[in-house]
């Protein structure tokens, strides 16, 4: 099953030629925004629910009665991930024998910690630890045992993971190695807080800068999740790498979509939504009945490229 989805991959990544810009899939980019933010927080215990959270990104609106530090766990991560997806689009002169860096490392924790902290700080940080500087206490042990490395060790320990990261260019399968890579991460748990949150988006950094889309791990999965890095802890990545590789497909599948499909081929709403037609706004249309669309099995709108120009179109003729 595993190579399977690594062929799957493999094939998918070319038939792209790489990943479309925001321009030609904007509403992918930002549904999976929504879901990058709402379920890597929600693993965490975030219990913003994915419309309160798609209003907070979307219009910055705080929806409900939670207490100020969740909708701040939201806003930080989802700049973060933000930064990270731009590093999909503008990759810049990174070197794939040297993924990462320390500062990047760093600058992520900052983005996604910065504004949570600023409110509801970490009760036992010192002032060296704030987001963006590695912890100066040590961690219990992991459920399973794991004890993470001393707070003395963890610069050379982070030092020596990014080093490691130059394996992934040359490995039969990179997806496993990123995996083991996240694994290791968390293993070493750099920070004080947040390494889970920071863990996820280094997982997406390194896939993005590979050519691949980012993973979003659901909720539904953290049982999953959780027992993956375990047996990662024990020094079988394989589980971890089945998980991510799935996550994935799935993003590369909704990726395509619109890279590849026909004018004629039905197709999930987000893959048609541009800035100027959002997926609500095709909704809309299709309950009005003025967007040709079908309801798959799965209570999914799918539309063709072909019926939404035939939408747009009677719809400025209607306005002129």
């Amino acid at each position: 099953m595993y190579q399977r989805l690594s062929e799957a991959i493999a094939e998918l990544r070319e038939r792209m030629g790489g990943l479309p810009t925001p321009s030609e899939a904007e509403g992918i980019w930002t549904s999976i925004w929504y879901q990058e933010a709402h379920h890597s927080t929600a693993l965490e215990g975030n219990t913003l629910v994915i419309q309160q959270v798609e209003a907070l990104l979307a219009e910055g609106r705080a929806v409900g009665n939670k207490e100020l530090r969740e909708y701040m766990e939201v806003t930080g991560y989802a700049d973060a991930a933000q930064w990270v997806y731009g590093q999909a689009l503008d990759p810049g002169d990174w070197n794939p024998e040297a993924p990462l860096t320390l500062t990047e490392v760093r600058h992520v924790h900052e983005l996604a910690l910065g504004p949570v902290w600023g409110v509801a700080p970490h009760p036992n940080a010192t002032p060296d630890e704030r987001p963006g500087s590695f912890r100066q206490h040590d961690i219990q042990a992991f459920p399973g045992g794991m004890v993470p490395p001393s707070w003395v060790e963890v610069a050379a320990a982070m030092a020596d993971w990014i080093t490691s990261l130059s394996a992934i260019d040359s490995a039969e399968n990179p997806i496993e190695s990123i995996a083991a890579a996240h694994g290791d991460f968390e293993r070493i748990h750099p920070f004080l807080d947040g390494n889970g949150r920071t863990g996820r988006l280094l997982l997406n950094l390194t896939l993005v800068r590979f050519g691949y889309p980012p993973a979003v791990i659901y909720t539904r999965d953290r049982n999953r999740y959780l027992r993956a890095l375990r047996k990662a802890d024990a020094g079988d990545p394989g589980p971890l790498g089945e998980l991510i590789a799935r996550a994935v497909t799935d993003n590369l599948y909704r990726f395509v979509v619109p890279a590849v499909a026909g004018p004629h081929r039905l197709v999930p709403l987000p893959a048609l939504a541009t800035r100027k037609r959002s997926v609500v706004m095709l909704r809309a249309a299709i309950e009005r009945g003025r967007l040709k669309a079908q309801k798959g099995p799965d209570g999914q709108w799918r539309s063709t490229r072909a019926w939404v120009d035939e939408y747009m179109a009677s719809k400025y003729q209607r306005r002129s």
